[in-house]
């Protein structure tokens, strides 16, 4: 079974309360304050490519990549003009050439366990950044596994849906 598998055609629904907006206009923001004020970004773990469509507005040429076909074909249904999307692994990451950054948020790099596999995506990521592209990513931290979300379940009922 696929990472989000059946889950991805109802993930912006239960995904409408996180700032997408603002998080992408702090993306520009560090972007733009290392000098990269266009070209091509990837977006590792784009999953339905709220970030991905929000940084090709912002003016950057997008990639979108995620594991998931299902998320990837959310993505293109909601918008694929000017934008690649690959359902790649990051640890398995391939690409034509280099590209001026990489994102990756939502907390994607936690779906990464083992410190070899963080070693092998950051390698590739280096391998495919430009010589002064930067990589910008989010990871939850040990002490709000164990000590915030501890053993608890998350749960939540709409009117049509849950989970």
């Amino acid at each position: 079974m696929s990472a989000y598998s059946g889950f991805a055609e109802v993930y912006d629904k239960f995904m409408d309360n996180v700032p997408y907006d603002e998080w992408t206009d702090y993306l520009v923001g560090l972007l733009k304050e290392n000098g990269i004020e266009g070209g091509l970004v990837a977006d590792l773990g784009c999953g339905t490519g709220n970030v991905t469509t929000r940084l090709k507005a912002a003016g950057y040429d997008m990639i979108g990549i995620d594991s998931s076909a299902e998320m990837i074909q959310m993505a293109v249904e909601k918008d694929s003009e000017d934008i690649l999307y690959l359902c790649q692994d990051m640890r398995e990451l391939d690409l034509y050439g280099t590209v001026r950054a990489f994102v990756c948020i939502c907390d994607g790099m936690n779906y990464i366990l083992e410190k070899k596999d963080l070693v092998k995506i950051f390698k590739l990521v280096n391998n495919y950044l430009d010589t002064d592209g930067i990589f910008i990513f989010d990871l939850n931290t040990i002490y709000k596994y164990e000590n915030i979300l501890g053993e608890r379940t998350i749960a939540e009922s709409r009117e049509n849906m849950s989970f």
